[in-house]
């Protein structure tokens, strides 16, 4: 039911650009990616918040729903790990995962034991850990049964978290439309943190070339495991039915990226589009949105296809797109996990 409610709400989307777009490829991401980004993150979160003060109860349609909007709303984004989103640990607030020693379960857990009235205050909430807050840990909330008791003070966590999100990602949004995209547009100035249009380039293509990566690697590698072993409960959000999904959301936010940083270059964006065509069509082919049915082997197979083929894009499109960009990708933040 969720797959293909998502899956005409991923219609109902703002198509990537799908031709040659101006020559400024800077101005492009800014203006028509970044900005409407976070604008929109800010939004959903305000109304994920407002949803859960009208009713915290973790089955809530109406709660579930603004989840998963702003939940969308963060993956389109999710990429820009830079600026903004690194600031006081702002995107591991929102997003602390993978979690590989099970930390939000053991925090929301510590949480709902000892009843910590930190919950009732926003600035106390904030310096909580990072592991239980954010989209991860409402998603424990939401969609786990056994972190709904005591049910008052769960349904006061839900409110916190969602408080909490819609605080962070308006300042996110807010540090954005008040200096650091005009410093990306205007590198070398007093208020820029780029010397050049150079660095700014720079960040723009690391940023898509990471996002690859972390689709690849991360929302699939983590659950495809290996052939013999499989690892499904590895899979992202697969508690929401949200693995593919955020696979699918992410290609489309690359796409759209990797298109308007070609600008100007009618045979990169034409290969870019190829390539994500490629993806989705793989993507289309995933029977179970969670990834659950990875320990079969044609399933595994096509979850394997799909992350060759955003291989695919990482070593040939990408590689096409940094020359054309005079950039290489550089060292990132997964580099050596």
């Amino acid at each position: 039911m969720f797959r293909s409610l998502a899956a005409a709400v991923l219609l109902c989307l703002p198509l990537p650009a799908l031709a040659a777009t101006p020559a400024d490829p800077v101005a492009a991401v800014v203006e028509q990616l970044i900005l409407p980004g976070f604008d929109r993150l800010q939004t959903s979160t305000a109304a994920l918040d407002t949803a859960a003060q009208a009713d915290c109860a973790s089955e809530s349609p109406a709660l579930r729903a603004a989840y998963h909007d702003a939940f969308d709303a963060w993956v389109l984004v999710s990429h820009l790990r830079f600026g903004p989103t690194e600031a006081d640990h702002r995107a591991f607030s929102l997003a602390f995962w993978p979690d590989t020693r099970g930390f939000t379960a053991k925090t929301l857990t510590g949480l709902l034991a000892a009843q910590d009235p930190a919950i009732n205050d926003p600035d106390s909430f904030a310096e909580l850990s990072i592991a239980g807050r954010g989209f991860y840990g409402m998603e424990y909330l939401l969609y786990d049964d056994a972190f709904r008791d005591p049910p008052e003070y769960a349904c006061a966590l839900i409110r916190a978290t969602a408080h909490d999100m819609a605080l962070t990602t308006g300042a996110i949004a807010e540090d954005w439309r008040d200096g650091y995209a005009q410093g990306m547009l205007e590198p070398g100035t007093d208020n820029s943190p780029y010397r050049d249009r150079d660095e700014v380039v720079q960040e723009l293509y690391k940023a898509f070339t990471t996002g690859l990566q972390f689709t690849s690697d991360t929302r699939l590698g983590r659950p495809l495991g290996t052939f013999d072993r499989p690892r499904p409960k590895r899979a992202e959000a697969w508690r929401s039915g949200r693995s593919l999904r955020n696979v699918e959301l992410s290609l489309k936010a690359l796409r759209e990226h990797g298109v308007l940083l070609a600008g100007d270059h009618p045979a990169l964006v034409e290969a870019l589009n190829e390539g994500f065509d490629a993806a989705d069509e793989a993507a289309s082919r995933i029977k179970d949105p969670a990834f659950g049915d990875l320990e079969n082997a044609s399933a595994w197979l096509r979850a394997d296809l799909l992350r060759q083929s955003i291989d695919l894009i990482r070593e040939q499109q990408s590689a096409n797109l940094g020359a054309a960009l005079g950039v290489a990708a550089g060292f990132n933040a997964l580099d050596g996990d």
